[in-house]
Order: C-alpha cells, then sequence, then structure tokens
C-alpha cells in the first residue's frame, strides 16, 4: 500500500487562491488576437484569405460592439 504524505498549504498559495477568486469574480473572455492574423494575411497577400478573415473579423466586431452597448447600459443603470 503506497500512502502519499499530505503538506500543509503555504500562505503564499492562501494568497494567491484569495486573488484568484477575486479575479473569477471579474471574469472575462478571451480576446481573439485579430491584430497579428490580419496583419500576417497582408503579408502573404492571399485575397481568399484575407476576405475571409475579414468577413470573420467583422463578425466579431459586430458581436463585441453588441455586448460592449450592453455592458454601458448596465453601467448607467447601476450608476443610478
Amino acid at each position: 500500500m503506497v500512502t502519499t504524505k499530505k503538506t500543509p498549504q503555504s500562505s503564499k498559495s492562501s494568497a494567491k487562491k484569495s486573488r484568484q477568486s477575486s479575479a473569477a469574480k471579474v471574469a472575462a473572455g478571451p480576446v481573439p488576437p485579430y491584430g497579428d492574423p490580419i496583419h500576417k494575411a497582408i503579408a502573404r497577400g492571399e485575397l481568399q484569405e484575407m476576405k475571409a478573415l475579414a468577413r470573420s473579423t467583422r463578425k466579431w466586431l459586430d458581436q463585441v460592439n453588441s455586448a460592449l452597448a450592453k455592458l454601458d447600459t448596465a453601467i448607467k443603470k447601476a450608476e443610478g
């Protein structure tokens, strides 16, 4: 039978967990890195790739702008 020894958590670990739980309350989704892929597509000069990337980016921007408008409305409402 194999036994494992549990070590007590250090205060650093506890402090890190506290910060993580606070950060979790203000979580945001990942932000797609469109700048770099756009610049690389331009450098390659592949027309179909650039068009597809432009469509994809516009769709993403529409979604972000919509979410941002809702966020602004919620902020104004919360401020009173």
